[in-house]
Formats: C-alpha cells, structure tokens, sequence
C-alpha cells in the first residue's frame, strides 16, 4: 500500500467525455485528490460523488482538482454525472491499472464472501506529485468534508 511522501504513481485515464486527463496535466499547477470509489450510481458511491461536488468551488478555491475512478467506462460515468449534475471528473479505468498501480483493487468479504474489488481510497497528490495524504477503507458520509481540510492545509 501506498504511504504519505512516496512519489505518486504516475497516471493517464480517459474521463467520461473521453478526454485524457494525466497526473502530469496538473504538475506545478493544482493539487490532485484522487479518489476511487466501487460502482457508479451505488448508496456509497452515490453519496461521496454528491459530497465532493457539494465542495467542488471550496477545492477549487484550495487549488486542488477533485477525480474520481472506478472501473466503470465512459457511458456508465457519463450517465452517473448526468443522473445527479455531478461537477468532477470521473476516470474510467476498465482494464483495473489505475487501481493495481495505487494498492486498491484489492480482497474484500462481504457477507462472508470473498472477492477482488476496489476498497475506497483517497489521496492527495500535491503539486510536486507526492502523496500528500493516503487513506484506504474510506466510509463515505463526511469524507469530503474532511478531506477538504486536509487540501486547505497544503
């Protein structure tokens, strides 16, 4: 697992308009929280999508750019920001890189059945592209909250 002032992974993904959004696109620029949730459209998922949007003008005004990712494609994103006028990009990662190269997809039980899946993970990337912040096994409700206190303190 990934730790607090390692270099981040270096990334590049399509969003839901298609458009290829890099780590390097912010680079001595903005900060990056990324995030990556299960499944578009979900209760969790649903709820950490709206509360980021909620804040989306606070993390602009702190300099960091708000992205999700998921294995979901382009459409299912699409869909999912339309659904709900969801204002932060969405990363489809169907081929599950994004999600080895930073430690998420991993071993999850659920009703005592075990299975590969994302855990829901944060981190924040700071503008020299280290980990400014990394957590694993994030709980949805006030997550964004906290982690916009987080970014004003960078």
């Amino acid at each position: 697992m990934l730790q607090t002032n390692q270099d981040a992974p270096v990334f590049s993904g399509v969003n839901q308009a298609g458009e290829t959004v890099a780590l390097s696109d912010f680079s001595g620029k903005q900060n990056v929280l990324l995030y990556f949730y299960p499944k578009d459209d979900t209760p969790g998922c649903t709820i950490e999508a709206n509360d980021f949007t909620s804040l989306v003008a606070e993390f602009a005004s702190a300099n960091t750019q708000v992205i999700g990712v998921s294995k979901d494609d382009c459409a299912s994103h699409q869909a999912f920001i339309n659904k709900f006028g969801l204002k932060i990009d969405l990363l489809a990662d169907t081929d599950g890189s994004l999600c080895e190269a930073y430690g998420v997809w991993q071993l999850k039980e659920k009703n005592g059945v075990s299975k590969m899946g994302i855990v829901r993970s944060t981190f924040i990337i700071d503008q020299t592209g280290k980990l400014a912040y990394v957590e694993y096994a994030v709980k949805p409700d006030g997550h964004a909250q906290a982690m916009l206190e987080k970014v004003q303190k960078l």
